[in-house]
């Protein structure tokens, strides 16, 4: 969705100058006769939001000053530009003083007022990354760190707010990528148990062997290679919440171990004498009907009925289309903060392009696209030209390809052998620097690179994804010379919000 501007002048001329400029620009434009209707506008909760406010401190009913003093005592952060006459410094001192983010002279060039724009919103997006980060680093996620301006997702929102005044177990169901995770988290952080314990666990990829010593825990010497007493996640979490994400990939012990553990509040480690007991809040999630696997036999009908008493389903990205621009913006602000780039951020028909995709991978794939653009940008906003994936996919957009290198023919003993340059990052070259077909090893090795990056360190969707054991990846990583702190560099470097 287009950025919404908010022009509040009481002059008509100016408001209608202004608005041909925001407009060419690429932007929504909105008008206010005056600093009331300017109010009114920001606090209307049925409208979408305002991105920016370009606002005239002079005017008849409630001045500028005064739109600046309520919007603070209110802690509405939408970014401000004042507009003032020449040879008023006094004027523009007091109101950047009460919270303007900056100023333009009238009459205001196009030029000066689509930088001032940019700057703006790029400076928002950033601040409420540097908010969302302080909250998760205090373990207080809340609904506000998850952007959203459609009816669908504010829906979902209401249901998860009215979920977490209760304790009642919650199942979440969505696509891969929505962030059913982040639901969770806030559902947790809006609960009586904020600031206890959160902790997620990933039932897919986990061996089997292992599973009921992650979850229950087991004493020391209760099975062959049980060396020391280990603590389980249940008992870790007490008192807190417990997060199974792919629940129906739970082996059958443990899903009666669950089971038992939701109907008894008590889990039994292997190897203990007598159960314990514990006060964990469940919440779940699948990005699979999890009907279907009742009904395939995958998981047990009596344990999906204790799972599923409040069930919420989020939404696709494609469903909510008015949500990737905000998303994209707030992903290029934190991108270019962590890569030490200077980008204003995306043009309006990068937006439009974003918008206008299906995204089939969600949030998580919006988030992989825009950091790649970010690595790769070389001007100080992100164009088409960062998205030439997204935009093959896209009727109406040009895809900016370089024109393809010449094929070399190198003469050989019984054969010609081709060269062919391969500019995109995200294929594998198929031969050598000697134009011979490469060994599976080291193709291999580059996929295993590859995936680490791309699943930013997450070892158990690697696993998944790879289509091999976890002990079996980690035997190929050492094999390739990938040591325990590398990947945990690339891991807590790629630390989501």
């Amino acid at each position: 969705m287009t950025s919404t501007i908010l022009i509040a002048d009481d002059d008509a001329i100016q408001r209608r100058l202004l608005e041909a400029m925001v407009r060419r620009f690429g932007y929504h434009a909105e008008l206010a006769e005056g600093g009331e209707a300017a109010l009114e506008r920001l606090s209307a909760a049925d409208l979408p939001r305002i991105d920016c406010l370009i606002l005239d401190l002079v005017m008849p009913d409630l001045d500028g000053m005064g739109v600046l003093l309520r919007m603070k005592e209110r802690g509405d952060t939408t970014p401000v530009i004042v507009q003032t006459s020449p040879n008023s410094i006094e004027a523009v001192v007091s109101a950047m003083r009460a919270g303007a983010f900056d100023f333009v002279v009238k009459p205001v060039g196009a030029e000066r007022l689509q930088v001032s724009i940019k700057n703006a919103m790029r400076f928002a997006a950033l601040e409420d990354e540097v908010r969302h980060a302080a909250r998760r680093g205090a373990s207080a996620a809340s609904f506000r760190d998850i952007a959203t301006t459609s009816e669908n997702m504010s829906r979902i929102l209401r249901l998860c707010e009215r979920a977490a005044k209760s304790t009642i177990p919650v199942l979440i169901e969505g696509e891969a990528g929505v962030g059913k995770e982040l639901v969770a988290r806030a559902i947790h952080g809006a609960s009586d148990r904020r600031g206890r314990a959160f902790l997620s666990v990933n039932c897919a990829g986990l061996p089997e062997s292992c599973v009921e010593s992650l979850l229950f825990g087991h004493e020391k010497g209760a099975f062959t290679g049980a060396t020391e007493k280990q603590v389980g996640k249940f008992a870790e979490a007490n008192g807190g919440a417990l997060f199974l994400e792919n629940v129906e990939d739970l082996p059958p012990a443990a899903q009666i171990k669950l089971l038992r553990a939701l109907h008894e509040g008590e889990i039994e480690p292997a190897g203990a004498k007598k159960a314990l007991k514990v006060d964990v809040r469940i919440i779940t999630a699948s990005n699979r009907n999890m009907m279907e696997c009742v009904k395939m036999g995958a998981f047990r009908e009596d344990l999906y009925y204790r799972l599923n008493v409040f069930p919420i389903s989020v939404p696709p990205l494609r469903a909510r289309r008015d949500d990737i621009s905000d998303l994209a913006r707030r992903f290029t602000a934190r991108f270019a903060a962590e890569q030490g780039k200077r980008l204003r951020g995306l043009t309006a028909e990068a937006l439009g392009l974003l918008t206008s995709y299906n995204w089939p991978g969600n949030v998580r794939q919006l988030e992989n696209a825009v950091f790649r653009a970010v690595a790769l940008a070389e001007g100080d906003e992100l164009t088409v030209a960062e998205f030439p994936q997204v935009a093959a996919r896209v009727d109406g957009f040009d895809v900016r390809i370089p024109p393809a290198p010449a094929l070399v023919a190198q003469p050989a003993p019984q054969r010609e052998i081709i060269r062919i340059e391969v500019r995109d990052p995200n294929t594998m070259r198929p031969l050598d620097e000697h134009g011979n077909v490469r060994k599976l090893e080291d193709m291999e090795a580059e996929m295993i690179r590859f995936a680490l990056t791309y699943y930013r360190g997450q070892m158990s969707e690697m696993a998944r994804r790879l289509g091999i054991g976890r002990s079996t990846l980690y035997r190929k990583m050492k094999d390739i010379g990938l040591q325990d702190d590398e990947i945990s560099a690339i891991g807590s470097s790629f630390e989501a919000a």
